[in-house]
This record gives C-alpha cells, sequence and structure tokens, in this order.
C-alpha cells in the first residue's frame, strides 16, 4: 500500500501553510491511508552546506520521511514570490530520496500575485528528480483564516480535492489501481 506524508516547511509558528498542511493530513488521516506528518520547525535542520550536514539528525529524519513516502503533500509559505528557502533547503539536503515521488503543494503567500511562485520549484523537482507532479495546486492567502479556524470552506473543499488527487495519482502511477 502506498505512504503519503504531508510537510509543513514554514518556520512561523502561526502559519498558513501549515494549517492547511494539517487540513490535507486529517483528510488523509479520515481517509485511513498509510500518512505521516513532518513539520520541519520541529527539527534541528542545518543548511546545506554540500559537506557535513547529510550527517546530522534532522537531515536524517527528514531523508527517512522523504525515502518512505510515495506521495508528498509540501505545505509551504511563499515569500518574494517563491517558496521558502526553508523548502529549497530541505530538497537540497534529502536531494535523491524525491526520486519518482509524486508531490503535490499547498501554498500559502501574503497576496494573490504570487500564485505562480511554486512552477520553479516544481520544475526543478520534476527535472532533477523525475518526480511526478499533480498540476493542481491549493492557493491562498490569510484571508481564509480567522486564527487557526479556516473560514473558507470552498479552500476546505479545495485541500480535500488535492489529498484525494494524491492519492490517486500516486496508486495510479504507482501500479496499485
Amino acid at each position: 500500500m502506498a505512504r503519503y506524508l504531508v510537510v509543513s516547511t514554514s518556520g512561523n509558528s502561526d502559519s498558513n501553510s501549515r494549517r492547511m498542511g494539517r487540513i490535507a493530513f486529517r483528510h488523509l488521516e479520515k481517509a485511513k491511508v498509510p500518512c505521516e506528518w513532518l513539520d520541519i520547525s520541529e527539527l534541528d535542520l542545518p543548511l546545506c552546506d554540500a559537506d557535513a550536514c547529510y550527517t546530522k539528525p534532522g537531515s536524517q529524519t527528514v531523508s527517512k520521511a522523504i525515502e518512505a513516502a510515495d506521495g508528498i503533500l509540501l505545505a509551504t509559505p511563499v515569500y518574494n514570490y517563491d517558496v521558502s528557502a526553508a523548502a529549497k533547503n530541505l530538497v537540497e539536503l534529502t536531494g535523491s530520496a524525491w526520486e519518482d515521488k509524486i508531490v503535490g503543494f499547498l501554498c500559502a503567500a501574503g497576496g494573490m500575485n504570487s500564485y505562480m511562485s511554486v512552477m520553479a520549484f516544481a520544475n526543478s523537482l520534476m527535472l532533477d528528480f523525475r518526480t511526478v507532479i499533480i498540476p493542481r495546486f491549493v492557493y491562498t492567502t490569510g484571508r481564509a483564516f480567522e486564527g487557526d479556524d479556516l473560514k473558507d470552506k470552498e479552500l476546505g473543499e479545495r485541500i480535500a480535492e488535492l489529498a484525494n488527487e494524491l492519492v490517486r495519482f500516486t496508486e495510479g502511477l504507482k501500479g496499485r489501481l
């Protein structure tokens, strides 16, 4: 059976992308598929230095989690029209663990103008590691939330739809349908 991972790449304790990831994770749990939650803010991840960083416990933890997953939802904030530096660092630390994975994106930003910002990151995953990117991602701003509560019902539906697509794509492409 395929295994799923939802990763939060935000260091902000009041993160909307983390909230989105949690919603997706709960949806996967309700669907009774094997899934795990990984919040990189809870790990002591080093910056990638192309040397000693790979032997650090945090790096090994995330590498094992990525390697064990078949399908991954990456919840990331968008800063300056790009995914967070922490998301990029995660890929640099884990490298080939991303090979042949199915990946979907949950993005939260300050405004609606950077909705295409995940594309350079997605292209890198596709070209470098042959990941399959789900051709629909969920993007929102802080207006969708009121504190920890989701006030935009449509956003909740889109998150659930992406989680369902992760399972559908992964099961189909990994030959389990």
